[in-house]
């Protein structure tokens, strides 16, 4: 019986975290990637939930409740 196959050798890849600007490796290893940090994916998680990231609705005129007269 043969040993099974190790997996490729993946080269390290670095992206720029999304919270804070600063380097962070995208692998596996990082548990909080894409962010560099679980301070960086603790904050964007808490403007997530309180809506900061929100895109504003363009309404039309068929899109609005009757008036109320």
């Amino acid at each position: 019986m043969t040993a099974p196959a190790s997996p490729p050798d993946i080269p390290e890849k670095w992206v720029t975290c999304p919270q804070c600007g600063g380097p962070s490796l995208y692998a596996a290893s990082n548990k909080f990637r894409p962010f560099c940090s679980e301070r960086c994916k603790q904050i964007d998680l808490g403007a997530w939930a309180s809506e900061q990231f929100a895109l504003p609705a363009q309404t039309t005129p068929d899109d609005l409740p009757p008036e109320i007269h």
